[in-house]
């Protein structure tokens, strides 16, 4: 309709400019590309006028200028002057054969986009997958996929090129032609065939390249349950029992245990409806502004994790952060959100909507468990995936676990006794267990692996842990005698001495020749026994640090300290993971911590150093924080009274335990009066007889038979830095013995008893 002036450089004139700028007009007024009812508004007054200037350019009316059919005049001989533009042998005036071109020309266009249509709606049907009826789902889908002009750019690892096709990006914007459909009329019918550009869906893709598909996709993302523990052999050789009776100590069986159920799969967790979750959370994901992708889906016994890789530039502690939104816009009952250790990932930890139940026996009798060369090997439970944690406190070295009221944090102390007893034998391993409680522990007393029966009072309690710091130490004195590390160490040693049938000996030096004034050497004979591991389970620490916390702490501490190499371990419990009963002392001294559902993000942060422990479902379910700092979510196994009950039992026919009564017989001395028989107030007239300390605690020791630093300390009312130096003393001067295995001193010269 416009000529081009003879500057314009494109052959195809200014209609797409004009095109454009009309097209534009629109926006100016209303902000943008005109949508919905306004546009259906300028459709209807545009149309007429679109017909008549299409007709006008196709020569269907009259026009003016040379390019118009004119009618014919009456002289045949008059010529416009435009008619030089056309040959003569052309045809004039015949509106017939115009006709027909601009019919042909309609109908190619039409033909050019119906297989447009028809590739695009293969290419849907071929590759795009089942979306969420929401018109929100399907933006959201398509604006998470590629364009088909990056995705061809990407390459393969050996170098060839691969064709990755776009999947219902067409549902936003139609990017598949790539010539504007009024070009179709350059290239006749069978040129159109051959060179014109093919769809999106057919385009060709290159030799030995692998259409990849969409990354959604159930069978990419969507990981398959762990399968069960694979079981060991001991059930079968439990089963196969034997006629004649065995004098040594029997392990307890497994089918005390309760056997786990056949339990058929909640449908929720199919890999649809999991695909479908993991399309979900990505919406609500995004609703909140925070973009990524779920990578894997990896469903559990208890929870389903949802791994998000986030978008550059999105800070993990903001995803954390909406934990309790994405719980709440989820329909869920709490959701725990962690960064994923060692991957670009943020772990999105949902409850199933049927949990199952993990059996203790499903661990034991696991072949983990039964070839584990863990010393002191616990049963913690499955984790997300469904796989047995199997530790070992022996290099731990010691546990602290925290837990509110019915959380599972008892049931979870019963699993790790139970781990202790189905395999190690009394010559293995003792225990020493302080329930103030007086229900949870109680029900152990009388195994034959007890050095005490089960301590209950909080006094006592004291003296137990007191008890224990001594034979650390005097384990570690036997342990430099020998030269070795550790209990691991001193226990071959001992055993090889014994297959040889040796004694074990050291050299020792005793002084100087007095004429020459060399060394004189002794040879020492050590008679050593094996020593078994011991473990110290404290069932609830705050009432014991509100009866005696200076005194708790400080035992707690030199233990969790030094008595890993000698080999004695800690498992302490407590209901409030509190400052002032998890003290910066005990938490430094405890690497190893185990939290169970807390009431509050900061008691989480107490015990963990992180949050998290409030966002956990209860009934065994826990976050287990190994030395490294790692915190991995664990599910604890159940194990019932009546199972404990049946063990107990068992154990109790295999013989009698054989107690130390030294572990708490210092609690009786401080609930003596004064010496024995009430002389008492003739001792203290003795005391003021002399004025030396010394004297007085000697007359002390002879009279009431009773030589101990703390006994001293009590009776002269004296620190325990003199009352030490006193007893020091005596020993040198021959009057008490050196301490032995218990810290007990022998008397060496006559009391007041022996004289009458």
């Amino acid at each position: 309709c416009v000529v081009p002036p003879k500057t314009w450089p494109l052959p195809t004139g200014l209609g797409g400019v004009f095109g454009d700028m009309v097209l534009n007009i629109p926006g100016f007024f209303v902000g943008g590309y005109p949508t919905g009812l306004i546009a259906s508004v300028l459709a209807v007054l545009l149309a007429a006028p679109a017909l008549w200037l299409f007709a006008y350019g196709s020569a269907l009316i009259a026009r003016k200028n040379g390019f118009a059919v004119l009618e014919q005049q009456a002289a045949p001989d008059s010529r416009d002057q435009d008619d030089l533009l056309f040959d003569n042998d052309e045809d004039e005036g015949d509106e017939g054969i115009l006709a027909l071109g601009a019919i042909t020309h309609w109908w190619l266009s039409l033909r050019a986009y119906l297989r447009r249509r028809a590739a695009r709606r293969r290419e849907r049907d071929d590759f795009e997958p089942e979306m969420e009826p929401r018109a929100s789902a399907w933006r959201r889908a398509a604006e998470r996929v590629e364009s088909a002009e990056f995705a061809e750019a990407r390459m393969s690892p050996d170098g060839r090129a691969r064709v990755e096709p776009e999947f219902f990006a067409a549902l936003v914007n139609d990017r598949s032609a790539s010539l504007d459909p009024d070009d179709a009329d350059v290239f006749d019918e069978d040129d159109a065939m051959d060179f014109a550009p093919e769809p999106a869906g057919q385009r060709r893709a290159a030799p030995n390249a692998k259409v990849q598909p969409f990354r959604s996709d159930a069978a990419t993302r969507v990981e398959a349950p762990a399968p069960r523990p694979v079981p060991g052999a001991r059930v079968q050789r439990e089963a196969q029992t034997s006629l004649i009776g065995s004098e040594t100590f029997e392990m307890p069986s497994l089918h005390f245990l309760s056997e786990p159920k056949n339990v058929v799969r909640d449908a929720s967790l199919s890999k649809d409806a999991l695909e479908q979750n993991a399309r979900l959370l990505e919406g609500v994901l995004e609703d909140f502004g925070v973009k990524g992708e779920i990578i894997h889906v990896r469903p559990g016994p208890v929870v389903t994790l949802y791994e998000l890789e986030p978008a550059p530039g999105i800070k993990s502690s903001r995803v954390i952060g909406l934990s309790d939104d994405i719980a709440r816009s989820m329909s869920a009952i709490a959701c725990r959100v962690a960064v994923v250790p060692g991957r670009n990932a943020i772990g999105i930890e949902l409850p199933n909507a049927k949990r199952e139940t993990v059996y203790l026996r499903e661990i034991m009798a696991s072949r983990d468990f039964e070839t584990t060369k863990a010393k002191l090997a616990l049963a913690l439970g499955k984790t997300i995936n469904g796989e047995a944690v199997i530790v070992d406190i022996a290099k731990m070295p010691h546990v602290l676990v925290a837990g509110t009221t019915g959380s599972g944090k008892s049931v979870a102390i019963n699993t790790m006794i139970l781990s202790l007893l189905y395999r190690l034998t009394p010559q293995d391993c003792r225990l020493i267990m302080i329930d103030p409680k007086m229900l949870e522990l109680s029900v152990y007393d009388g195994i034959p692996h007890l050095l005490t029966p089960v301590v209950t009072d909080p006094k006592k309690a004291v003296v137990a842990l007191k008890w224990t710091v001594r034979e650390m130490e005097d384990r570690y004195r036997k342990m430099s005698k020998v030269g070795v590390r550790n209990i691991d160490g001193f226990n071959a040693r001992v055993q090889q001495a014994e297959k040889k049938g040796e004694k074990i000996s050291r050299t020792v030096q005793t002084g100087f020749d007095r004429q020459t004034g060399e060394a004189i050497y002794e040879t020492e004979n050590l008679d050593l026994e094996p020593m078994p591991y011991i473990v110290v389970i404290i069932d609830e620490m705050a009432d014991l640090m509100m009866v005696a916390g200076k005194d708790i702490e400080g035992a707690v501490q030199r233990l969790a300290q030094m008595a890993r190499a000698a080999g004695i371990h800690v498992i302490m419990a407590t209901q409030r993971p509190s400052v002032d009963v998890i003290t910066g002392t005990i938490k430094a001294n405890f690497p190893t911590r185990i939290s169970f559902q807390v009431t509050s993000k900061i008691d989480s942060r107490t015990i963990l150093g992180e949050q998290g422990a409030e966002q956990l479902l209860g009934m065994g379910d826990m976050l287990y924080m190994a030395g490294g700092g790692r915190i991995q979510r664990v599910h604890g196994p159940f194990v019932s009274d009546d199972e404990v009950e049946k063990i107990v039992a068992h154990l109790k026919l295999q013989g009698v335990p054989e107690y130390l009564d030294a572990i708490t017989e210092d609690d009786d001395e401080e609930d003596e009066p004064s010496g024995k028989g009430g002389s008492g107030g003739g001792g203290s007239g003795n005391f003021e007889d002399s004025d030396d300390p010394y004297d007085q605690a000697v007359s002390v020791v002879l009279r009431d038979g009773k030589a101990s630093t703390s006994y001293i300390q009590r009776r002269l009312g004296i620190g325990y830095n003199r009352a030490a130096s006193i007893i020091e003393k005596m020993e040198k001067e021959g009057i008490v013995g050196p301490a032995n295995h218990a810290g007990k001193r022998e008397i060496l010269v006559p009391t007041e008893d022996d004289k009458f």
